[in-house]
């Protein structure tokens, strides 16, 4: 998915200590964003943020829907880049055509999981599909450590299976929880899962103390360890637990996403579909994309690509930590 807001902000991100962390549940609200144009779905937007900008290397966090494609169009997000990242995409309904340019065309379905690593540099178009009605999900940008950060361009699919567990089920999509691991590959270790917890249950899963924790709920009357994350929020857990608990107080399913990781312990740099190290990072990939090299074509897509927004006037301001 794209970043379509015609003014990003560019953001230094990392580097937050462990010891200026909260023990407790800190509740981060989302923001509106709309994508695309005047009759655009908007999305829900829990990270980045300032009051906190990476869980683990997961640096983007967009949730959206159900959305009636009817009324708004649905999705229709044009070819773009991506550098130095990875997208993870996870739909709860609907459906929506994938294409990119390493020859990839999929499609993203409910409970199945498609990863995309855009490394030194890739680009894709994503529409939800004719036979959509409902469309409802996440998409997640995952920043890739230095190191890595220009690998290849990658497409993964992965169907993960549903593990029940005391008070509902789970669905690794990435890493390992509740005894059963994704084989996607990442470039750091990460947790992604999609969790439900029966009406009137508690879930209590093991932990790596190493990592730190979201749980993006996407319906229900949840407490996570014992504090109320309501819909769209997202409730984020620094490291050193080894057990989540999470009690569902409502008369029907909860549905929840979960992110964890290591911290990260490098900076970043995000503006619009670019992570970099640096201002002059972003500016290069920026001329690259609008000179038509390094991002490759995107075949099979009814229409024009997106043009990159201007680049702001001012150098760059690091983000403060998050305390």
């Amino acid at each position: 998915m794209s970043n379509t807001e015609t003014r990003p902000p560019e953001l230094t991100c990392g580097g937050e200590s462990e010891a200026e962390r909260p023990a407790d549940v800190e509740v981060l609200t989302p923001r509106d964003v709309p994508l695309g144009g005047p009759r655009a779905m908007r999305v829900r937007r829990t990270l980045p943020q300032r009051a906190r900008s990476l869980i683990g290397a997961w640096c983007f966090a967009d949730h959206y829907g159900p959305d009636d494609v009817t009324g708004t169009g649905g999705m229709n997000v044009a070819p773009h880049p991506h550098t130095g990242l990875q997208t993870v995409s996870w739909l709860f309904s609907g459906e929506i055509e994938h294409r990119d340019s390493l020859g990839s065309h999929a499609y993203v379905r409910p409970g199945e999981l498609n990863l995309m690593t855009g490394g030194h540099g890739i680009s894709h178009s994503e529409v939800s599909t004719p036979g959509t009605t409902l469309l409802h999900g996440v998409q997640l940008w995952v920043a890739l450590p230095g190191e890595h950060r220009d690998t290849e361009r990658d497409f993964q699919h992965y169907v993960p299976e549903r593990i029940p567990v005391d008070g509902g089920e789970v669905r690794v999509f990435l890493g390992s929880l509740a005894g059963d691991t994704s084989p996607v590959r990442t470039f750091t270790p990460l947790l992604g899962a999609e969790l439900s917890v029966a009406p009137g249950a508690e879930m209590t899963l093991g932990l790596d103390p190493a990592f730190e924790h979201g749980v993006l709920v996407d319906a229900g009357d949840v407490l996570t360890e014992g504090t109320a994350v309501r819909p769209a929020e997202l409730g984020y857990i620094a490291p050193g637990r080894t057990s989540l608990t999470l009690t569902n107080r409502g008369t029907g399913p909860a549905r929840l996403v979960l992110l964890g990781g290591p911290p990260f312990g490098e900076e970043i740099v995000m503006w619009w579909n670019f992570i970099g190290r640096s201002h002059d990072d972003i500016v290069r990939a920026r001329d690259d994309w609008m000179n038509g090299t390094r991002f490759g074509e995107v075949h099979g897509y009814d229409g024009d690509p997106l043009p990159a927004p201007e680049l702001p006037n001012v150098p760059l301001k690091p983000r403060g930590r998050a305390r």
